[in-house]
């Protein structure tokens, strides 16, 4: 990925975003741009027009930390958007992003044992471990029925965002799809930002802005996000709607993994449904065995 590139295009969306009423600025009758002027910019975080120009073309190798901390307040940037102008800055100065390693490999190191007992413990939740390409790495076993419609036969590694932008399933499975896909585009956005050395995710980013116009269009808009917490709805082929809450865990002793975790508020009807796919799964696998 192109870094001046990068720069150039999320300074100058972030810029067209912020309105002068926003920016306590006075707004005029004959303004060109639909949000903030450079010269505006350069004014609220306190640098010279043609140093902010410089900056929005890209160059932003050797900026220091007050400056882009400025830049990020004149801009409005939330924690999420000024995160990524920072990876942006250090990949224009050639260090490593967010204390990872560079990755020169295209596949991904298999998740440890104890991980997967770890999944395994959890029982009542959906809990599966993805990589920053967004790859399905482990599931606990109702993770895995639950994922079913994106797991399927198990040929090719799970993918999420393949899943969602490629699969026509992912319509039916995510209710609010609009809402997932801006939701996913946006977290490979922040992991593009902090690991730019990543090919297997550059190239994930390539098939998928050739094969899908909405991952096109939702790339080239510069939104940035992590996953954090929050709920989301499902529909599940096996048990209908469910409405889980989800947390976002690090996975401190592999870099770029995370743990997720879908979980029911207790007694509800999520709740039923999650026992209820829980216990069909149990029950088809029992079946399995006994065909071997």
């Amino acid at each position: 990925m192109d870094n001046r590139a990068e720069v150039r295009e999320f300074l100058t969306t972030r810029r067209a975003r912020v309105t002068p009423d926003a920016a306590g600025l006075p707004t005029g009758p004959n303004r060109r741009v639909p949000g903030l002027r450079r010269s505006e910019v350069a004014t609220l975080a306190g640098l010279s027009v043609e140093y902010y120009a410089r900056l929005e073309r890209g160059t932003i190798a050797g900026a220091s930390s007050s400056v882009l901390d400025a830049l990020a307040r004149a801009l409005q940037l939330d924690d999420t958007e000024r995160a990524h102008l920072l990876d942006l800055a250090r990949a224009a100065d050639g260090i490593p992003t967010s204390g990872r390693n560079r990755r020169r490999a295209s596949t991904a190191p298999a998740p440890r044992l104890a991980l997967h007992w770890a999944l395994d413990a959890i029982t009542d939740g959906v809990a599966f471990v993805r990589n920053q390409r967004q790859n399905l790495l482990a599931t606990n076993r109702l993770g895995e029925a639950f994922y079913a419609p994106l797991i399927g036969d198990g040929g090719r590694t799970p993918n999420l965002a393949r899943f969602q932008f490629l699969d026509p399933a992912s319509r039916e499975f995510y209710p609010d799809w609009d809402t997932f896909a801006e939701m996913c585009v946006s977290i490979m956005r922040a992991e593009a930002g902090r690991d730019p050395y990543d090919k297997g995710l550059q190239d994930l980013v390539g098939e998928l802005s050739t094969r899908s116009d909405v991952f096109r269009t939702l790339w080239g808009a510069h939104n940035v996000r992590t996953h954090g917490s929050g709920t989301k709805r499902f529909f599940h082929p096996i048990v209908g709607e469910v409405n889980l809450a989800y947390e976002e865990l690090l996975v401190t002793a592999d870099p770029g993994s995370v743990l997720m975790v879908y979980t029911a508020e207790p007694g509800s009807p999520s709740a039923e449904r999650l026992r209820l796919l829980g216990s069909w799964a149990a029950e088809n696998n029992s079946q399995r065995i006994e065909q071997r």
